[in-house]
């Protein structure tokens, strides 16, 4: 159970996020150093411990089927919020990028207690923004700061959920697990390539700011070494 104890470490994240925002919402340039930052370090925790594993791990049917699915359920997720308006149905596809997240963290924990240290501390920076944005977009239908922290903290504790979910997986033979792994392999660069980045280029940009990107993924690589 280490890692459901691990996935309350960004539900924190998030708490914090909303109590600072309601405070003072941090501006777009900072938001947007902020996910080139998370970027890198989500792909970093993807390439050094998810990709190895599902390589020695997996097999080519696992791998194929695994990946395909991973890929398949996050376009199904974009097109349904695609369809969703209003704050109900931005509450909505939240809540579900916060599920899957808590899945692939409960996956990363199969590839071992190193590989979901890192995830971990990759999805913290990741949700730390979305509990800005969430509260901040909250707020303007919730009046009371109150009602708008528990909002945001019981999306957020769908994460712990999504990891739950994961468990019974350990008990599954390797190569299917590999397979497991391979789905939350393609769910993280989705969320790098198609959420992250795709936001962090609609607002202000500049070389230093995209610069975060390689000093995160740089710096979780550094982590890992000394993990190592």
């Amino acid at each position: 159970m280490q890692q459901l104890a691990y996935a309350f470490i960004p539900v924190a994240a998030v708490l914090l996020g909303a109590l600072v925002t309601l405070w003072r919402r941090p501006g777009p340039t900072l938001e947007s150093a902020l996910q080139h930052l998370a970027a890198g370090v989500v792909f970093a925790a993807a390439a050094v411990e998810i990709l190895p594993q599902v390589k020695h791990d997996a097999s080519i049917l696992t791998t194929a089927v695994g990946g395909t699915l991973g890929v398949l359920t996050m376009l199904g997720i974009k097109s349904i919020e695609g369809r969703w308006h209003g704050p109900l149905g931005m509450v909505a596809a939240v809540g579900i990028d916060v599920f899957v997240d808590g899945l692939v963290l409960g996956l990363a924990f199969l590839a071992g207690a190193k590989a979901g240290l890192l995830l971990t501390m990759a999805l913290t920076l990741e949700i730390l923004f979305l509990g800005v944005t969430i509260s901040h977009e909250l707020a303007d239908t919730i009046r009371s700061r109150v009602k708008v922290v528990l909002a945001t903290l019981g999306l957020a504790l769908l994460l712990p959920l999504g990891t739950l979910v994961a468990i019974p997986v350990a008990t599954l033979p390797q190569h299917l697990i590999g397979g497991f792994l391979a789905f939350g392999l393609m769910a993280l660069l989705y969320l790098v390539t198609e959420e992250l980045l795709v936001e962090a280029h609609e607002k202000p940009d500049s070389p230093a700011i995209s610069a975060l990107f390689f000093v995160g993924f740089l710096g979780l690589l550094l982590v890992e070494e000394m993990l190592a």
